[in-house]
């Protein structure tokens, strides 16, 4: 592969992870509930789209920003480890639907971001903040979850997939 079509992939690949994390930032001020919001949508379409490691980059950024339009509600150091927690479920997203189906993929993306997520927290804040928190997180991420894995079949279906890796 010639040093043109090299620089000219990486120029689309960073131009569509710009993108995504624009959208993310986007997302981040459309709260669902409290501060669920449809930040992470970019983040799992970046993971199909362009790879495990870069939805993980974006829908890490996607969280932060949510926990930024929100005034940091569980503390800083908390919405960073969050931020990580996310990042990993991202790979592991496009890793299930890789390795089964799309249908697969949501359910583990919705149960990792969902109850999962939040029983991690349990320890720290409670029983009664995973009561509060496990239904609306876990619809929130139904909803991020099966729009990233729509929009991406769409594109799939339109002959488009991984349009940034070729030329």
């Amino acid at each position: 592969m010639s040093n043109n079509v090299k620089s000219l992939r990486n120029v689309k690949t960073l131009t569509s992870v710009a993108m995504l994390i624009a959208l993310s930032a986007v997302g981040a001020v459309i709260k669902l509930f409290g501060t669920v919001a449809l930040d992470s949508m970019p983040g799992y379409f970046a993971a199909l789209y362009l790879g495990g490691w870069y939805g993980a980059i974006v829908i890490s950024l996607g969280h932060i920003f949510t926990a930024l339009t929100s005034g940091f509600p569980l503390g800083v150091a908390v919405h960073f480890y969050i931020a990580i927690q996310m990042a990993v479920y991202a790979y592991l997203f496009k890793f299930v639907y890789e390795k089964s189906n799309s249908f697969l993929a949501v359910i583990a993306g919705t149960l990792l971001n969902g109850p999962i997520s939040t029983l991690l927290f349990v320890p720290l804040f409670g029983w009664g903040f995973f009561a509060g928190m496990c239904l609306p997180l876990t619809i929130g991420s139904f909803v991020n979850v099966l729009m990233a894995a729509l929009v991406y079949k769409a594109i799939a279906r339109i002959g488009g997939v991984q349009i940034d890796r070729k030329i």
